[in-house]
C-alpha cells in the first residue's frame, strides 16, 4: 500500500491556497492563525517570529478539527492526526504575486505553496507559514487557508479548491520519487504552458510533461505522468487568467531554477524584476520575520530568496524515497537525519555553528544532544516515555546492563556489545528518531495491511527504525552501523521494537507466540532467534 504522507503536508497546503482573487485594497488585514495545540510560550514565539503585535493583527487559532473540515475528502483522517502545531501570518496585497516565507516546515516548501495558492484562485498575497520546532506543515497549510478567507473577506471557490488539493496530492506523489522542487517545476511549467496557450486536448498536455521531464533530466514513470496530465487537465477546464498568475508562476519558475543553479554551483539567472510596484500595504511580511525568536538552526524557504533553504539546510531537491530522513509511512521527510547533518550537506561528523565554525560531535555530544533531543514541546505522558527510552538505549546499546535491567525485565546478560563510539551515536540516533515521532503524535501515519500495532505512533516508530537498523534493505557503504552484522543488527531492531511495544502496552503476534513458547520450556527462560542469537522477552 503505498503511502501518502507527502499529500498530506501538500493537501494543506492546497487548502490554504484556494481562494478568487480580491480587489484592490488600500490597507490590507492582516492574520495571524495560531495551532492550537502550541503551548502559550509557543504561541508567543510564533508572534515573535512573525513580528506581529496582537493588537494590531487578527489571530485565530486553528485546530485539528479544522484541518479534518479541510482535507477530510482528501486523504484518511488517521494521516491528518490529532494535533495542530504549525502557524501562518497571511496578508494579501494589491499587486507583487505571492509571496511565501516557510521555517521548520520540513517538507512543504515555499513553491509548494505559492504555486497551489495560485490553482486556488489568489492572485497577490504574502503568506509566512512556520512552526516553533520542525514539522510536515499542516497545520500552517490549513492556517493559511483560514487566515485568507479572512483577511480578504472572500470565500474560496470550491472547485479551484479541490483543484488545489489535488494538485498538492499530485505534486507530494512524484516528490517522493524525484524531490520536491522538480516535482514542483514540471507541474508549474506545465501550468503556465497549458494555461497561457488554452490547451485542453489529454495527448498535448502529455508531450508538454514529458518533455518538460526530459528537458530538466527527471524520469517519471508511466503512472505519474497520467497522473500528472490528468490533473492538469482539470485546471486547463477552469478558465484562468493567465495575466492574473503569470507574475506568481513566473516567479516560481525562476525561484526553482536558481534554487538549482546554486546546488550545483553554476551561475544564477538573472532575477525577474517586477513591473508594478506593490502599492500601500506596508512592509513584506515575508522579510520581515525574527528568525532568531525560532533558535538556531532552522530551516527556511523563500520565493523571494531561492538561496535561503541551501543556506539554512532545507534540502528541497532530494527525492523522499531515496533519504534516510524520510518518513516512510507517509513520505515526509523527517526534520533531520541523524541530528548531525551539516549545512553544507557534509556527512564527515561535523555540526556547523552560527557562526562558521564547525564542531566534531564526537567530541561535542553533549551539545548537539541537548539542541535534537529537547523535550520541552512534549507532554507528560511523552516525557515519561523518553525517559524510559533513554535508559533502554543506555543498557541495550551502550552495555550498562544494571540499567538494562531496572527497565526489562528477566534480562541476566546485554544481548550484543557494540564498539562504543557506535553504540552512543546509536543511542542518539534511536533517541531523535523517538522524539519526532512524538511530537509528530502519530500525525504522518496512514494504516496500512502490514501494521503490527494498535498505536499510529508505534507503527510508525516500527518503520522509522527498519531504515535505522537497515532492516529488509542493504546496508550503505557510510551507514553507522555498516560493521555491525546483520544478525546482529536484527537482534538490536527486534529488542528494541519489544521495549517500544512494551512501552505501549501492546505486544505482536510474534511476540506472544514467542512468549508460550518459552512458558513451556522448563530449562530455558530465553528464546533462542532463528539466527542464533540469544533473545530475551521485552
Amino acid at each position: 500500500m503505498k503511502k501518502r504522507s507527502v499529500i498530506v503536508a501538500m493537501l494543506c497546503s492546497m487548502c490554504l491556497a484556494v481562494s478568487t482573487p480580491i480587489p484592490a485594497m488600500a490597507d490590507a488585514s492582516k492574520v495571524v492563525t495560531l495551532g492550537a495545540d502550541l503551548t502559550d510560550e509557543q504561541k508567543n514565539t510564533m508572534m515573535n517570529y512573525f513580528k506581529a503585535d496582537a493588537s494590531q493583527v487578527q489571530v485565530i487559532s486553528v485546530t485539528n478539527q479544522d484541518e479534518h473540515d479541510l482535507l477530510g475528502k482528501y486523504i484518511p483522517s488517521e494521516q491528518i492526526g490529532t494535533r495542530t502545531l504549525s502557524c501562518a501570518y497571511v496578508k494579501p496585497t494589491q499587486s507583487g504575486g505571492i509571496k511565501v516565507r516557510t521555517a521548520n516546515l520540513n517538507y512543504v516548501t515555499c513553491n509548494m505553496i505559492a504555486t497551489a495558492l495560485s490553482t486556488a484562485g489568489v492572485t497577490n498575497c504574502e503568506v509566512v507559514a512556520a512552526c516553533p520546532y520542525e514539522v510536515s506543515g499542516t497545520g500552517a497549510l490549513t492556517g493559511v487557508m483560514k487566515a485568507y478567507e479572512s483577511a480578504s473577506g472572500q470565500k474560496l471557490d470550491s472547485t479551484k479548491k479541490d483543484l488545489a488539493a489535488k494538485e498538492v496530492v499530485v505534486t507530494g506523489d512524484v516528490a517522493q520519487q524525484v524531490g520536491q522542487d522538480n516535482a514542483t517545476n514540471i507541474i508549474n511549467q506545465a501550468k503556465m504552458q497549458i494555461i497561457g496557450d488554452n490547451i485542453q486536448n489529454a495527448d498535448e498536455i502529455y508531450n508538454i510533461v514529458y518533455n518538460i521531464a526530459e528537458q530538466n533530466g527527471v524520469s517519471l514513470s508511466q503512472d505519474e505522468i497520467d497522473t500528472i496530465v490528468s490533473l492538469l487537465q482539470q485546471i486547463a477546464q477552469q478558465n484562468y487568467d493567465i495575466q492574473e498568475m503569470k507574475q506568481t508562476l513566473a516567479n516560481i519558475q525562476q525561484n526553482l531554477e536558481q534554487s538549482k543553479a546554486e546546488a550545483e554551483g553554476q551561475p544564477t539567472p538573472t532575477p525577474i524584476e517586477s513591473n508594478v510596484a506593490d502599492e500601500g500595504t506596508g512592509e513584506d511580511i515575508t522579510t520581515n520575520v525574527d528568525s532568531g525568536a525560532l533558535g538556531g538552526n532552522i530551516k527556511e524557504t523563500s520565493t523571494e530568496d531561492p538561496g535561503l533553504a541551501e543556506q539554512t539546510g532545507a534540502d528541497t531537491n532530494n527525492a523522499g524515497e531515496s533519504s534516510d530522513s524520510s518518513d516512510s509511512s507517509t513520505g515526509i521527510p523527517d526534520a533531520t537525519e541523524d541530528g548531525t547533518v551539516n549545512t553544507d550537506g557534509s556527512s564527515d561528523g561535523t555540526t556547523e555553528n552560527a557562526d562558521g565554525s564547525t564542531e566534531g560531535t564526537d567530541e561535542n555530544t553533549d551539545a548537539s544532544t541537548e539542541d535534537t533531543l529537547n523535550t520541552e514541546t512534549l507532554t507528560e505522558e511523552g516525557k515519561a516515555k523518553f525517559e524510559q527510552a533513554q535508559q533502554f538505549c543506555k543498557g541495550e546499546y551502550e552495555g550498562d546492563l544494571a540499567v538494562l535491567q531496572s527497565i526489562v525485565p528477566n534480562v541476566t546478560e546485554l544481548p550484543v556489545t557494540l564498539d562504543q563510539d557506535v553504540a552512543s551515536k546509536l543511542s542518539k540516533k534511536v533517541l531523535e528518531t523517538y522524539i519526532k515521532v512524538l511530537n509528530d503524535a502519530g500525525a504522518s501515519y496512514v494504516p496500512a495491511d502490514t501494521d503490527k500495532y494498535f498505536s499510529a505512533e508505534l507503527n510508525v516508530l516500527d518503520k522509522e527504525l527498519k531504515t535505522v537498523f537497515s532492516i529488509d534493505t542493504e546496508i550503505a557503504d557510510d551507514d553507522l552501523l555498516v560493521n555491525v552484522d546483520a544478525e546482529v543488527r536484527q537482534k538490536l531492531y527486534d529488542d528494541t521494537m519489544k521495549f517500544f511495544a512494551n512501552l505501549y502496552g501492546e505486544t505482536t503476534s510474534e511476540d506472544t507466540s514467542t512468549d508460550t513458547a518459552e512458558a513451556g520450556t522448563d530449562e530455558n527462560t530465553e528464546a533462542n532467534s532463528e539466527d542464533g542469537t540469544t533473545e530475551e522477552t521485552y
